[in-house]
């Protein structure tokens, strides 16, 4: 007996030591694939630049590669940043040994704002005397879009080649009859008549409001993208509507006759142009470098000035507290500070991409900005969104530059507190009992009905948040508060309508924003900004912290709403009274923009 336990206990300290020693060596594997992917690699001394939109990965910010792509595919998922990609292709405009640019558009998650720097770069590049060549097979309006900076575009004329160039659209999503269903009673309470985030629970349909605002903002955002197009093409805007209003687009022939792209190739006859384009007797002779690789090589500093401006990116919706996820007020804050006390930081940029949120959180991070301002420059460079809280935390610095196609303004604010004793009465069949303290001591509880007085003290604090943003605005902006007023009332602008408007100064990108912030910080300084050091807040997640990150989210609960399924439904219920409770202390008013809209 003894024997046979002592076998037992040396198995499983055989199991348990073969347990870690499996997990330090899964550890190392994974870290030795970071090392591999960190590396900078050899590339070719001269070759034509492969930018591949569906390899390609770009964020504002970047981020080491997930640690579990590794376990999925056996590779590093990397992003790079917007940045990075822009100076690598300026870098290359002036690279003797990069000869042309073959851009593959298709396939790519870039939003518009990243395309639309993405394409004033390779203009840029252009403008150096080398060609860029387009190839598309299934060209998207965001795509196509990319392309048609390129000298000669080309597409495919393999069978099943398509056009899916159809214009800028987006979807509102209504649950005002579903929540009828379970018996919901959401109370919104907002000032704005174009302030239209909570009409989503309220509403079967949009307001007449809404529906122009968004009309008037997705034919703002054509305008600016179909004006490009129809520049880079020398078409007319009257004859690219009227060649997609009437899907007159349908197979590669058709955009070739409508002048959108300069030939129909297959992948042969593609590789002998691009042996002519690189100068080449044949394709056997030209060489190809990876863009990725390319910016690992190239977008490097080989030393750091003493001088920096900062960068601080405010990505993802704004949230009061720490989380370090979002841009949360607290957590933010401190950065700014932080940027504030270095001495060597001569000028901030900040980057905003943020469609709102919280209005405490907006608040704490521009008073920071407004201390900032007073010792050194502060400019603010708008991605996609800069709205609701975004343009919250923004309006006071010294200069903002945003794309045409940014949504921005949604000056207004909202408060929204659902009313769930009909549905856990009815639907859930669960019934409360309320005990209090005093008379309104179970007002936000949400499960009964707020009473006429609890109505009125939500609308006057509606009204004095509204009031603050708009005076904010107006003393940042140099703007009557009444012209404020006027543009205001919750309505979304897209960049083009907020540089008439006055809401911002100009229509740049992020390096243009930092060539502005650098001229400002030191005016004799090289305006090239070699002589900057950039630093960005908040500072990218390192691998190790990556990892830990992805062990802890590697398995997420799919969430279902399913009606009739009373489990789920009451699932909904506890999740939705969750993030009520977790906002109860006083930060339940929001200045958010209503939805987000993608280009492809």
């Amino acid at each position: 007996m003894k024997s046979f336990v002592k076998m037992v206990l040396a198995v499983m300290t055989g199991i348990f030591l073969m347990g870690i020693l499996g997990f330090f060596l899964f550890i190392g594997f994974i870290g030795s694939m970071a090392v591999a992917g960190s590396a900078k690699p050899l590339i070719p001394r001269e070759g034509a630049l492969v930018i591949d939109m569906s390899t390609v990965s770009v964020s504002d910010q970047g981020q080491p590669g997930d640690p579990m792509s590794v376990i999925r595919s056996g590779s590093l998922d990397e992003t790079i940043t917007l940045r990075s990609a822009v100076q690598a292709i300026n870098i290359a405009a002036a690279d003797p040994g990069v000869k042309l640019i073959y851009l593959k558009p298709d396939g790519g998650s870039a939003s518009i704002a990243q395309l639309q720097e993405l394409r004033s770069a390779l203009a840029n590049f252009r403008s150096s005397g080398k060609p860029v060549i387009s190839y598309v097979e299934n060209p998207s309006t965001g795509s196509y879009y990319l392309a048609s900076v390129a000298d000669k575009v080309f597409m495919t004329s393999h069978p099943g080649g398509n056009n899916m160039i159809t214009g800028v659209a987006g979807q509102m999503i209504f649950l005002g009859d579903l929540l009828d269903k379970l018996q919901v009673n959401v109370q919104l309470i907002r000032h704005g008549k174009y302030k239209s985030a909570g009409e989503m629970f309220t509403r079967s349909e949009a307001s007449a409001e809404n529906l122009e605002q968004n009309q008037v903002m997705v034919n703002s955002m054509w305008k600016s993208i179909s004006t490009e197009i129809c520049k880079s093409r020398d078409i007319t805007p009257e004859a690219l509507d009227a060649a997609i209003d009437n899907i007159e687009l349908i197979f590669p022939e058709d955009l070739l006759s409508h002048s959108l792209v300069d030939g129909l190739l297959t992948k042969d006859e593609l590789k002998s142009k691009l042996a002519t384009y690189y100068m080449a007797e044949d394709f056997s002779k030209v060489t190809l470098i990876g863009f990725n690789d390319y910016v690992k090589a190239k977008v490097t500093e080989n030393f750091r000035p003493k001088n920096k401006i900062a960068i601080i990116y405010a990505e993802g919706e704004i949230v009061d507290g720490n989380d370090s996820k979002d841009v949360a007020g607290d957590r933010f804050s401190r950065m700014i500070a932080a940027a504030r006390a270095d001495s060597t930081v001569k000028a901030v940029v900040l980057r905003v991409n943020s469609p709102g949120g919280s209005v405490i959180g907006s608040d704490k991070i521009r008073d920071e900005i407004a201390l900032t301002r007073k010792c050194k420059p502060v400019i603010a460079s708008y991605g996609d969104y800069a709205a609701s809280g975004g343009y919250w935390i923004s309006s006071a610095c010294d200069k903002i530059f945003s794309n045409s196609t940014t949504l921005t303004g949604s000056i207004g604010v909202f408060g929204m507190v659902p009313d769930l004793s009909k549905t856990l009465k009815n639907i859930a069949h669960v019934n409360i009992t309320s005990v209090t303290s005093n008379k309104h001591g179970d007002a936000y509880s949400l499960t009964r009905p707020f009473d006429k007085d609890e109505t009125a003290a939500m609308q006057a604090s509606i009204e004095d948040i509204y009031d603050r943003f708009v005076s904010l605005v107006a003393e940042g902006r140099n703007l009557r508060k009444e012209y404020v007023d006027s543009i205001a009332q919750g309505r979304v602008w897209t960049g083009d309508d907020a540089l008439r408007l006055g809401l911002v100064d100009e229509i740049g990108t992020l390096e243009t924003a930092l060539h502005y912030a650098a001229s400002v910080a030191s005016p004799t300084a090289d305006p090239s900004l070699d002589g900057w050091h950039i630093v960005e807040y908040p500072a990218p997640m390192t691998f190790g912290q990556m990892l830990v990150a992805s062990f802890g989210n590697f398995r997420e609960e799919p969430y279902v709403f399913a009606g009739k399924d009373l489990k789920n439904t009451v699932k909904v219920i506890e999740k939705w009274a969750e993030s009520w409770e977790k906002n109860g202390d006083g930060n339940m008013f929001f200045a958010r923009l209503p939805y987000e809209i993608n280009i492809r």
